[in-house]
């Protein structure tokens, strides 16, 4: 138990802080306007009217671009319920924006311990880290899928590191983990692009393994990490078949209009960069 002091006295004094920060919105019940939250419950009114007068959950509604599934604006399947609750005792059944605050820091914190970090270096690095301009615009515009999902990138990212290691059964539980709790957060395009921030982390342990002639060692916990991604990727596969099945028919996939010209720019492919990377920044 003395072990873990350090650690545990870490999540009291994030814990204290996130209530510090937000201590206007818990003790008088103040509420930040989020664009993207207000839009979103107004999106979903119809179905939950829906469900309260029925009893059932319908997977349509009317109330967006002439009507879209209900899934991908609030995914509710009964085979992702353990995994938010895991989600929910991980950030400590803390309110709202509180609990936000916390996983951020605490993330950043578990990633600098398997770095080697002590603990207060450790905290002090994920105090720092959460409280980056950028996360608060991401809740200020109501972008908390987004900002739940960042936040579970650096604890997976030290599963990876703890495996590469040598601690392959914790690198591995941790990472399986965090990446089925990144996916359930619902924001996938956050997760694609990590993908390439672990791309380029795993060919430079590959290579360092080459020069070291740890070969083997490199190539088991390849392994584990690999079947650590299955585990976390199955836990959310009905979300995943059903936005790949939606995005046959959105603009974000492809679409049959195409503009005429030859300085026309042609998004039948999905949507163009520039679209794209703008909202990239808040």
């Amino acid at each position: 138990m003395k072990r873990f002091l350090p650690d545990l006295i870490a999540i009291i004094v994030f814990i204290a802080i996130s209530f510090a920060y937000f201590f206007p919105a818990v003790t008088e019940s103040r509420i930040l306007f989020q664009h993207d939250s207000t839009a979103g419950i107004g999106a979903g009114q119809e179905a939950k009217e829906y469900y309260e007068h029925t009893g059932e959950r319908t997977r349509w509604t009317n109330a967006l671009f002439g009507g879209m599934p209900t899934y991908q604006i609030s995914p509710s399947y009964d085979s992702t319920k353990p995994l938010n609750l895991v989600q929910k005792a991980y950030r400590l059944f803390l309110p709202n924006c509180v609990g936000l605050v916390f996983i951020m820091m605490l993330g950043f914190y578990i990633l600098l311990r398997a770095m080697g970090a002590s603990s207060l270096l450790s905290a002090l690095g994920g105090i720092i880290w959460a409280f980056s301009s950028y996360f608060f615009i991401l809740i200020a515009a109501g972008h908390i899928w987004k900002f739940i999902t960042l936040a579970y990138i650096p604890p997976t990212i030290a599963g990876i590191v703890l495996a590469y290691r040598g601690k392959y059964l914790l690198g591995g539980v941790v990472t399986a983990l965090f990446i089925a709790l990144q996916i359930l957060s619902n924001h996938i395009q956050m997760t694609y692009y990590f993908l390439f921030v672990i791309l380029f982390m795993v060919i430079a342990w590959g290579v360092k393994a080459w020069y070291e002639k740890e070969l083997s060692r490199f190539f088991k916990a390849s392994a584990i990490l690999i079947v650590a991604a299955l585990i976390g990727v199955s836990t959310n596969l009905s979300n995943l078949y059903h936005t790949y099945e939606y995005s046959k028919e959105t603009m974000r996939g492809k679409s049959e209009l195409k503009q005429e010209g030859a300085a026309a720019v042609q998004t039948s492919s999905g949507l163009d960069r520039d679209y794209i990377t703008q909202w990239s920044y808040g």
